[in-house]
């Protein structure tokens, strides 16, 4: 082995912003392109406006302004404005801020004096402005470094703080700002804010009722089991119904702050409302019957919490103050003597939940007969079939449940056919991508119960290689890809696919975790250039930068795409399209429309969509594709 030094010139300091962007995933999480609601660039956003939300939570400023133009984000808050001397220091000296003085932010999210900082290093362009009694002072820098240092002026502008920042392409590769997970981000301020009006792009968003109007907007009153209890109190806010999805649907904040992943906070909400009927019933009532299909939202303060990751996603603490009781007593009290009499008082409420709980019994011991005999066809299944051809980085795991750093790390494609998955499967990087392979077109599950999920094979399998039978908590695979054709048959396997999720594991989409693989419509090349092209414009530009009479091949299905093309499409270039649910979507209402009676209106849509089609192809190829919708998508799917 060569020996190697170690000396004093091994060790190295780096300067605030340099160790931001050497390691940026310790500041905002995953960088990604904009494709995930938890990307980077959406964290960024997050971390100023985060502040802007502080100052309305201390009394100032009811008004925050947010614009996004050609990737540059400005962000307008009416507070107190940074205080003019520290303007520089706070957006670029780390543990430099106002949340330390915890008598200005005795319940802050951003704690750390972080936040600004991060945006600052990780922007291309960052400009700060800070207005207080008739002075501005505003500074300006590239990649974290300051390049102008304005005198301090005098204004007639409004108290407050404006930022502006561009993030830094060479570290956020080909992003881009997709406007409903902003908006979703937004609508969660304006919950947790009642009163607070954020104005977006032209677009105001206020709340008058809190938690109320959030889980109004997030369900449909037609399809929730009782109408929606609204329990509120000091410091913790609480809303919650039953409805006839599957799985468990929740909302989680601390100070403000999204906790996707929850905490201790959700942790004794979900044993305080098991506890609580559990009581109020006598009955000992199983705990996952009374929480199947709950939709439910919780809003507590706590001072100086504890967060598991800079993103602050789930929370730690185990007390609501220094000097408060713990979490977990303070919510199950709560619970206990709200919900309890709310109970008492709505009898009819009272007896819709107890249904809704007797429904979800008899379910769950329906399916428990079959459940150990499909658990075991499965595994028969993956070891035999070889329909899952898994990535290397889950055999690290022990068991079936893997850690959740290998979990966020993997994607799974699924795929249909023997020629799209042998595609795939040769592409792929073994390290870190699976291949789940259908054989045929699934089910159209549409209106059926989760039986089926166990008595159809290929449902089964594929429950089974993702692991979510118990929820997402054991997940298996950050990304879940739909990889279809582009053609007739491609559409009615991803809707297919769509119809699986939506009905059964509805929160693998709200979760961000379900996507559509982009994949190219076409190849235009000549003996010097090859161009991939996503749509009929990208084509016409191809053509355009190429001399003379370019082939153009339109690629039909994925598996006349070869493996050594295939590995740029799900590299590091792979485009995906989110399956996002945004806060008008009604589950219920989309499977209905495309899976249900097939109507005129439905009809029309499918034949107006594949005419987009229509218009990139030769006449003859389009009334071919044509004719096959008129046979097959406007059939019923049986």
């Amino acid at each position: 082995m060569a020996k190697v030094n170690y000396t004093e010139d091994n060790i190295r300091s780096l300067d605030w912003k340099e160790h931001i962007r050497m390691r940026p995933g310790m500041y905002i999480g995953k960088l990604g392109d904009g494709s995930a609601a938890d990307d980077g660039i959406y964290i960024l956003i997050k971390e100023v406006i985060d502040n802007s939300i502080d100052e309305y939570v201390m009394g100032h400023g009811k008004n925050i302004d947010l614009s996004i133009e050609d990737g540059r984000v400005t962000i307008r808050d009416y507070g107190r404005g940074i205080p003019l001397g520290k303007v520089i220091d706070c957006v670029s000296k780390i543990n430099t801020g106002g949340k330390y003085d915890s008598k200005a932010f005795k319940k802050s999210v951003g704690l750390n004096g972080v936040g600004t900082k991060a945006v600052n290093a990780l922007s291309q362009y960052f400009m700060v402005k800070a207005i207080r009694e008739g002075k501005a002072k505003v500074a300006e820098f590239e990649r974290g470094d300051l390049t102008k240092d304005h005198r301090v002026k005098k204004v007639s502008e409004e108290n407050g703080t404006l930022v502006t920042f561009k993030p830094d392409n060479e570290i956020f590769k080909k992003f881009r700002f997709r406007p409903d997970y902003i908006e979703n981000q937004l609508w969660n301020y304006a919950y947790l804010n009642a009163g607070l009006r954020i104005n977006f792009n032209g677009k105001t968003l206020v709340s008058k009722n809190g938690l109320l109007d959030l889980l109004q907007r997030k369900t449909s009153n037609e399809n929730l089991r009782y109408p929606i209890i609204h329990m509120k109190g000091e410091d913790l806010e609480i809303a919650l119904s039953h409805g006839n999805h599957y799985g468990e649907q929740y909302y989680s904040f601390v100070n403000g702050q999204n906790t996707t992943q929850g905490g201790t906070h959700l942790n004794a909400l979900r044993e305080a409302i098991v506890k609580t009927i559990q009581e109020h019933f006598n009955k000992s009532y199983d705990r996952r019957d009374i929480l199947t299909s709950i939709v439910s939202a919780v809003s507590i303060r706590v001072e100086e919490p504890v967060f598991e990751s800079q993103t602050k996603t789930k929370l730690g603490s185990t007390d609501i103050g220094p000097e408060g009781p713990t979490i977990r007593t303070f919510v199950v009290n709560f619970v206990k003597e709200h919900l309890d009499n709310f109970l008492h008082k709505n009898p009819e409420v009272t007896k819709s939940l107890e249904k809704r709980i007797k429904q979800s019994e008899r379910e769950r011991k329906e399916i428990a007969g079959i459940k150990k005999i499909a658990r075991e066809k499965a595994k028969k299944a993956n070891l035999h079939n070889k329909k899952l051809r898994d990535c290397r980085l889950h055999f690290s795991d022990s068991a079936r449940k893997v850690s959740e750093e290998n979990r966020k790390a993997t994607t799974i494609f699924i795929t249909e056919g023997d020629s799209a998955s042998g595609s795939i499967t040769k592409a792929r990087d073994v390290q870190t991508q699976a291949v789940f392979s259908l054989r045929g077109k699934p089910l159209n599950c549409y209106g059926l119960t989760k039986k089926v999920v166990y008595e159809n094979e290929e449902f089964n399998l594929l429950q089974h290689a993702l692991n979510i039978e118990d929820g997402l908590d054991d997940l298996r695979y950050n990304r879940v890809v739909i990889a279809t054709d582009a053609d007739v048959d491609g559409m009615h396997i991803r809707l297919l696919l769509l119809t699986f999720f939506l009905q059964f594991f509805p929160d693998l989409v709200r979760n961000g975790h379900l996507f559509i693989l982009d994949t190219p419509l076409f190849r235009v090349r000549d003996k010097q250039k090859t161009f991939y092209c996503y749509s009929d414009a990208e084509r016409l530009q191809a053509i355009d930068k190429l001399r003379g009479k370019p082939e153009i091949t339109r690629f039909k299905g994925l598996g006349e795409i070869s493996p050594d093309e295939f590995q740029d499409f799900i590299g590091e270039d792979i485009r995906l399209e989110p399956v996002i649910l945004n806060e008008e979507t009604d589950i219920d209402d989309v499977l209905s429309y495309y899976m249900g009676k097939n109507t005129p209106k439905r009809q029309e849509f499918i034949i107006d969509n594949l005419r987009v089609e229509k218009d990139e192809l030769e006449e003859e190829e389009a009334e071919e594709i044509v004719a096959e919708a008129n046979e097959e998508v406007l059939a019923e799917i049986e």
